[in-house]
């Protein structure tokens, strides 16, 4: 792609012959700077590739796993598609931009969002989430970039700044900016873009898309302006869009800033500034060869007018070669880009059966016209954790007695945690002992008005720790196992099974997950057939309320295919299994676990699946297990703007939102007993959970000694605590208790307005499409409570253990207020 200049230099360069102006009086150009700029960039990612030890922060990772040709191509994707791409655009542009520093950063950066985009679609084979996926290399690109440009600058030799006639920039921009809503793909959805936001999606309404497309024209304009008379030819329109999408993005940011909320007692917006940019980095990158060909076509165009009288024979060329360019674009990003826009997309109607519970809208309802708050607690007793220490168990016993005593304090539902390990330890077989274990619960449960949430969980992908004799590298450090897959559906490569910062970065975690996205030897169709199974046994259990298809999913290599595409693919199959197995429950399905550790994430692709009976549940841990409070840094997203954004999130879904985990908070006072930190922050969490009128099941009911995730102390972190020494109980966390138990209402005829409460104090609002009797509210306390009510017949306060139960019938606006 070597284009000569297609307009004459200006008076600042040498226009005597086109030797001059190549560079060099024989007409050739310095091969010095290129090569350069070449061996800077293939050194780069060989240090790296040797410096970091998990491969995830690197351009080219290495982990110590051995790609397996049994594998398919993705695990030579990075070798065979990346590095050729990133070094043959780097040549281009170090020729074509390389005498100024700023055009050739701008064309490193570009190379390395092309490489990025090349070999991510070579491991999916679609180009919207491909193009996509180029925007997560951003914080590696940008600091690449200026090392190699630098360096090239700097060992390149001589520069000859030439410039050029600017020629045609107002119609290549507009073109770009015309065709962007079609091209929208996957740009720009998520939690970052909030409304407000002027965003050029189809989906997004006019208003927002008008200004987007105008913007984007704007910039566009601006950036080819000051780029063209610089870069010649294709590559100074393509690296002007680059720039124009990052400028688009600041806008973006700023504005996001505005009607977002700013810094409320957060730094969400440079979170969120840094995915818009991005965003539109990402987008110029891929698309921005519409632009330098644009340019390139009108700049023939206005020639020929001058040189001939008859024009309107090349304007209507020109017109028809700048559309067929959009209009493959449009073609072959369009399909994805529908699929992005989520609930527009054709859905399966479930129709659970009465009496069980269904996603309707943004609420979880019983199918009689009653909304449906599931709180409660997640119980991890069934779990098949590493065991550190024979005498130390990793597990406490789970009895009818915990159930017992999660009613009493108002709980509805358990999110029970087990073990793939466990559950099939040998393949296509599932344990009846182990199968038994989890009837039990789910009956124990019933027998106690809990609803169960079956969660196929996993910390770290599996229970193995780090293997005798391995040498982890610098940076990272052994580990203990955790729980999760069993071996024969674990695939590391030869990685280390060695942590880096906590037991989800992990280079043999991270290939195993790789590989299961992946489907390496079926895992990932083993694990949707086996919940086929799993779901077939329960299917015809109302008080199962649904099932939980993976714990915190593992972000592999490369996130966001895995974390999204290569997930949403898995959640589609698994949820087949399941409604081929006759089970109409609702399927919980998760983002990865950048969502417990940054507080957001992206999330299968809308459109993952056709079922409408589904729910989204991240895990709300702001403030809490996040990254931000590991290193000391002030909260990337604060315990209220986390509701905001899973709720955005859960919209585009057309789901309801339900928080599978929450809690954890505090440091080490809290293994003893409570603190004021983890108080404060349960109470704002409770608060806005009854504000946005949602529920959860808190993190977690008990927690052996011997549990990997508590470490061996002496106590066993949870509600209910354990005394290490003995192994008995020692005494409850009361205080979160009492705040997990506050009053609500478990079932709300229609849909609730407004929700408040502390201790056994509420007040609720309602309304009903017509006469219901089905309203349940639970207040905590021995005293009976004073109840008022409007639109509420038949009250009864019926005493239960613990607390109480007040109920009664509606018809239209209801209310309704305690107090103890």
């Amino acid at each position: 792609m070597h284009d000569a200049p297609t307009m004459q230099p200006n008076d600042q360069a040498d226009r005597s012959t086109p030797e001059a102006a190549a560079g060099r009086p024989d007409g050739r150009r310095s091969a010095r700077r290129p090569i350069v700029a070449v061996a800077a960039m293939l050194a780069l990612i060989v240090v790296q590739a040797v410096a970091d030890p998990t491969g995830l922060l690197a351009l080219v990772g290495w982990s110590g796993a051995i790609p397996q040709a049994s594998a398919g191509v993705w695990p030579f994707a990075p070798y065979l598609v990346f590095v050729p791409v990133v070094l043959g655009v780097v040549w281009w542009v170090a020729v074509r931009a390389g005498d100024r520093f700023w055009t050739l950063t701008a064309g490193v950066v570009l190379a390395v969002l092309l490489a990025q985009a090349a070999a991510c679609f070579v491991m999916t084979w679609d180009l919207a989430v491909a193009a996509w996926a180029a925007g997560f290399v951003t914080a590696k690109a940008v600091p690449a970039a200026l090392i190699v440009a630098a360096l090239a600058r700097w060992l390149g030799g001589p520069t000859t700044r030439r410039s050029y006639d600017r020629g045609s920039i107002w119609p290549a921009a507009v073109v770009f900016a015309v065709v962007s809503p079609l091209l929208a793909g996957l740009w720009w959805t998520g939690a970052v873009y909030a409304d407000g936001i002027p965003v050029a999606r189809l989906d997004r309404g006019i208003l927002s898309m008008v200004v987007a497309v105008v913007l984007i024209a704007g910039a566009t304009a601006l950036c080819l302006h000051w780029m063209r008379v610089r870069v010649p030819g294709v590559l100074g329109g393509w690296l002007a869009a680059l720039v124009a999408g990052g400028l688009v993005g600041v806008v973006q940011a700023i504005v996001a800033f505005l009607v977002d909320g700013g810094f409320a007692g957060d730094i969400w917006p440079l979170m969120a500034g840094y995915v818009t940019v991005a965003d539109g980095l990402a987008f110029g990158a891929c698309l921005g060869w519409i632009v330098g060909a644009s340019a390139v076509v009108f700049d023939r165009v206005s020639a020929a007018r001058t040189a001939r009288a008859a024009r309107a024979p090349e304007l209507v060329a020109a017109a028809v070669a700048v559309l067929a360019l959009g209009a493959v674009a449009a073609t072959l990003a369009v399909p994805s880009a529908e699929a992005a826009a989520g609930a527009a997309g054709t859905t399966t109607e479930t129709s659970p059966p009465e009496g069980f519970l269904r996603a309707e809208g943004s609420i979880i309802t019983d199918g009689a016209g009653n909304q449906v708050l599931l709180r409660g607690a997640n119980v991890n007793q069934l779990v098949d954790f590493y065991q550190h220490q024979p005498d130390v168990p990793a597990t406490r016993p789970l009895t009818e007695d915990d159930y017992a005593g999660m009613a009493e304090y108002g709980f509805n539902v358990v999110r029970l945690n087990i073990s793939w390990s466990a559950l099939e330890p040998e393949r296509g077989t599932l344990d009846p002992e182990y199968l038994s274990q989890i009837e039990d619960a789910v009956e124990w449960g019933a027998e106690h008005g809990i609803y169960t949430v079956l969660d196929m969980h996993q910390d770290g992908w599996w229970n193995g720790p780090t293997e005798e004799g391995t040498a982890c590298r610098p940076g990272t450090e052994e580990m203990w196992g955790f729980d999760g897959a069993p071996e024969w559906a674990t695939f590391t490569d030869g990685a280390p099974r060695c942590q880096f910062t906590g037991r989800d970065i992990s280079p043999a975690g991270d290939r195993a997950f790789q590989n299961f996205y992946f489907d390496t030897d079926g895992v990932q169709t083993a694990l949707a057939e086996t919940w086929g199974e799993l779901a077939a046994e329960f299917a015809d259990e109302p008080m199962v309320a649904g099932f939980d298809l993976i714990n915190e999913p593992g972000f592999g290599e490369t996130a966001p295919v895995t974390t999204s595409h290569q997930l949403g693919k898995f959640y589609d199959a698994a949820i087949d299994e399941i409604r081929d197995a006759g089970a109409p429950q609702i399927v919980f399905f998760e983002p990865s676990i950048l969502w417990s550790g940054l507080g957001f994430d992206t999330g299968p692709t809308p459109g993952f699946t056709e079922d409408d009976n589904i729910v989204f549940s991240p895990h709300l841990y702001a403030e809490s297990i996040t990254m931000d409070r590991d290193l000391g840094i002030p909260p990337i997203v604060g315990i209220e703007r986390q509701f905001a954004l899973a709720q955005r999130v859960a919209d585009i879904y057309d789901a309801p939102l339900w928080s599978g985990e929450y809690g954890y908070w505090g440091g080490e006072e809290s293994f003893w007993g409570e603190d004021a930190d983890s108080l404060s922050r349960l109470n704002r969490y409770a608060d806005t959970e009854d504000e946005r009128m949602l529920g959860s099941a808190y993190w977690v009911w008990k927690q052996a000694c011997g549990d990997p995730q508590n470490g061996i102390g002496p106590y066993g972190n949870a509600l209910m605590m354990q005394e290490c020494e003995t192994g008995g109980d020692a005494p409850p966390k009361t205080g979160l208790l009492e705040i997990l138990s506050r009053a609500y209402p478990q079932s709300a005829p229609g849909a609730l307005t407004s929700l408040e409460a502390e201790g056994g104090v509420v007040d609720l609002a309602g309304t009903a499409a017509g006469r219901s009797c089905d309203l349940e509210v639970w207040v905590p306390g021995t005293a009976k409570p004073d109840v008022e009510v409007s639109g509420i017949t038949k009250v009864e306060t019926t005493e239960v253990p613990g607390g109480w139960i007040v109920t009664g019938c509606v018809d239209g606006d209801y209310t309704l207020s305690t107090r103890g």
